[in-house]
């Protein structure tokens, strides 16, 4: 992507309208039958294309499955939702299911997580492994006794602050416990634009930052992206997607709240 468009693409997340659903009340944005309502992106093949049916719907069960990878180099996938958000709560479970395919790299074991604020599916560029946004980051246990505390956040190509200290650091963990395969976790993200996130994990709060905004200094470290003109500045919109890392995984029971700030 040419940093012009991104930047007018940003600019667009920024000004788009709210859609017409109803504030406060929950709703599934996944039927439990297809993928409709969703995109596939994933790295090297084109928005829209389902490589080696990375993303499946198995008995009502959205499942992340590498079963036709023979290896795995660096094919991420993110299954994005059809519209932006800006002030949203968003509810779901998930487990994990397995170690990663061969040709994995060690620390994508059992890693997932949930964007948001994202690019859109178009505006990602063809070999772009991950979208701009904010990572809600998903981790399973990999050994026994090591910790690995999931609903983490990340920031590829974006900034956070927690307790009114901007953070350096790529990703910063939660003070959540750690979850072993098989184990279905309760998560949930509260967003309100670019003021403030919230995550929960089996209903206890793990994760708060703030002052949520682009830094196009990093854009290239997450892609084959041009920053062009594109400046810092809050990001108070996107698109929430679902990742796959290599790390076999399940979600159900995907809900939305829509809400009005």
């Amino acid at each position: 992507m040419k940093g012009r468009a991104l930047a007018a693409a940003a600019l667009l997340l920024v000004l788009a309208p709210a859609g017409a659903q109803a504030e406060g009340k929950w709703r599934s944005i996944f039927n439990g039958k297809n993928l409709d309502g969703w995109v596939v992106k994933i790295n090297h093949r084109p928005a829209g294309d389902n490589w080696r049916d990375t993303f499946q719907v198995k008995n009502g069960v959205l499942a992340v499955d590498y079963s036709q990878y023979p290896s795995f180099k660096d094919e991420f996938g993110h299954l994005i939702y059809k519209r932006p958000l800006s002030a949203f709560r968003l509810r779901l479970e998930y487990r994990f299911m397995g170690p990663s395919p061969p040709g994995a790299q060690p620390w994508a074991w059992r890693n997932s997580g949930v964007m948001f604020h994202g690019q859109a599916p178009a505006e990602m560029a063809l070999d772009q492994p991950y979208p701009i946004a904010v990572e809600a980051q998903l981790l399973g246990g990999n050994a026994p006794g090591e910790a690995r505390p999931t609903g983490n956040v990340c920031s590829p190509g974006t900034t956070i602050s927690i307790g009114g200290v901007v953070q350096k650091e790529h990703c910063i963990n939660s003070t959540s416990p750690t979850f072993q395969d098989g184990e279905w976790v309760r998560f949930e993200l509260e967003v309100h634009g670019g003021r403030v996130a919230r995550e929960f994990v089996n209903g206890q709060k793990v994760m708060e930052f703030t002052d949520i905004g682009l830094n196009p200094a990093e854009f290239k470290r997450f892609g084959n992206i041009d920053p062009g003109d594109a400046k810092p500045g809050p990001l108070t919109r996107g698109y929430i997607s679902l990742q796959a890392e290599s790390g076999p995984l399940e979600f159900r029971k995907i809900e939305l709240m829509e809400l009005k700030d």
